[in-house]
């Protein structure tokens, strides 16, 4: 009776040694682990608002007249910005600067011998925030024509924005994602495997520059505003399981 129990309990003991190395053998060709994927959204828009800035300047030894030549010349900055259809309350024009002018003496062996003085500069800064792109982009190009009137008008180059940037940026965010879980699906279907549930979501760095551009991306994201034409683009990076 006894050798019929032990052999009893020695066959039992084949039998569940062979489910544990049966089992172990089905975990480990069952196919786990993660894809990790990063998925770029690229979208070109043209900009619909523009800021450009300008100044100009007049001196002269008495204050007063020097002030009153810079009156002159608002009124002709003006004149010229409505006459091409910018209006009144777009011309923004800023606090006047006063710099007076010196002349630095020194003598034939290079001591110096103090300064004169030789009158004032005053200089006012313009500014024109745009949502007609085109016309204001002209007229930056065309205003130096004031010069003729002998206003000497500097003229800066636009600054070029895009007012409905968190839009386009959701709808990047979406490009991006959709083109990484495409990726994921490719990698996990040539290793004979299938995409499983998604894991975590990380949205990289949002960049803009100008179309055909040969700017660089930097980690701290590039914010173009010196073209009117742009491209944004964004990446997402994803984890999947597999299975």
């Amino acid at each position: 009776m006894k050798k019929h129990l032990t052999a009893a309990i020695f066959a039992l003991a084949i039998v569940i040694s062979a489910a544990i190395l049966g089992n172990s053998i089905v975990n480990r060709n069952k196919k786990s682990g993660t894809v990790d994927v990063t998925g770029l959204g690229e979208q070109n828009f043209s900009s619909d608002l523009v800021v450009w800035e300008g100044n100009f300047s007049r001196e002269s030894f008495e204050i007063k007249d020097a002030y009153a030549d810079l009156e002159k010349d608002r009124k002709a900055v003006t004149d010229y910005l409505i006459g091409k259809g910018i209006p009144k309350e777009q011309i923004i024009f800023k606090a006047v600067n006063t710099n007076p002018q010196y002349q630095q003496n020194y003598n034939n062996n290079g001591n110096y011998m103090g300064q004169t003085f030789l009158g004032y500069q005053l200089n006012q800064s313009i500014q024109i925030e745009s949502n007609d792109v085109d016309k204001v982009e002209q007229i930056s190009r065309e205003i130096t024509e004031l010069l003729l009137q002998g206003v000497k008008f500097y003229s800066q180059a636009p600054r070029y924005y895009y007012t409905k940037l968190e839009s386009l940026k959701i709808e990047m965010i979406s490009k991006a994602t959709e083109d990484a879980r495409l990726r994921a699906e490719r990698i996990a279907e040539n290793s004979g495997s299938k995409l499983g549930k998604l894991i975590s979501a990380n949205m990289g760095i949002f960049q803009i520059t100008g179309q055909n551009s040969s700017e660089d991306y930097s980690w701290g994201g590039t914010f173009n505003t010196s073209s009117k034409e742009k491209t944004a683009s964004i990446t997402m990076r994803l984890s999947y399981r597999v299975k």
